[in-house]
């Protein structure tokens, strides 16, 4: 499967800033080419690159008061490298965390899905989230967490990963959260599913069910959405002006939500 992704930003910053943008695909893919630009006023911006956990990549650029436009694209093939990850992560993924209150949804974790396990707990969480939110464009704020999206049953795909994730760790099963490219996402923009680690493998949970699981490409991994904005500052106040995402493949595979699939 060949897949294309892009996404331009326009900014405003009230005075100088320090970016950092994750919106480059994960260090385990190898791009058969890759972009990235920052200008304002007609000119370059330089930039560097972190590493931060699991291959995600944050571009870091210092830009002045005033407009500026981020750029990105990549063109990905088959097959990737696995994503790295250490000891601490069996721990790091089932404690609770600001976006995934795990603690707080205990009981209704156990009396929901107590019993279940492997594959079948999965599909089910993922089919029970499904069916108890509904996608609902703005209904929800960025500091919501799951405990508030499963009490107003509405919500976007970060809300649907944070509350997949955080029934999942109250269960003992180590969960995270991605930001993806999804082709076949309609409308179109970043993307937020669940990982679950079962059988040794880091496994995909998407209850929105929106775009096919095996077409989509990792960008950032962490406990929740705080580890994977795909815009952080530091100094002046800066403003997201626009938003155009684009992610498409040659090919969209049918999903099953019983299938167990990783992103790759």
């Amino acid at each position: 499967m060949r897949r294309e992704v892009s996404a331009v930003l326009k900014l405003e910053a009230d005075g100088p800033a320090q970016l950092a943008l994750a919106v480059a695909v994960a260090m385990n893919y190898r791009p058969e080419h890759e972009t990235f630009t920052v200008t304002q006023d007609g000119r370059g911006v330089s930039w560097r690159v972190i590493q931060d956990l699991h291959g995600t990549r944050l571009h870091v650029a210092e830009i002045s008061s005033g407009r500026a436009e981020v750029a990105y694209s990549a063109a990905i093939g088959d097959g990737a490298d696995d994503v790295e990850g250490d000891e601490a992560d069996e721990f790091r993924y089932l404690r609770p965390s600001r976006y995934c209150e795990s603690d707080a949804l205990t009981p209704t974790a156990v009396a929901e899905f107590g019993g279940l396990a492997g594959a079948q707990l999965l599909s089910a969480v993922s089919s029970w989230v499904g069916v108890q939110l509904s996608y609902v464009p703005g209904s929800s704020s960025p500091t919501d967490g799951a405990r508030r999206t499963l009490l107003s049953r509405t919500g976007v795909c970060r809300d649907y990963a944070h509350l997949v994730v955080a029934l999942l760790r109250a269960l003992n099963v180590p969960a995270r959260v991605v930001s993806v490219y999804a082709p076949g996402l309609k409308p179109m923009d970043f993307h937020a599913v669940a990982e679950a680690k079962i059988y040794g493998s880091w496994r995909v949970v998407d209850a929105t069910t929106l775009a096919p699981r095996r077409s989509l490409v990792r960008i950032a991994t962490g406990r929740d959405a705080a580890d994977t904005a795909f815009l952080s500052t530091r100094g002046g106040a800066v403003r997201l002006l626009d938003l155009n995402v684009g992610a498409v493949a040659d090919v969209l595979p049918n999903d099953d939500v019983r299938d167990l699939i990783g992103i790759g």
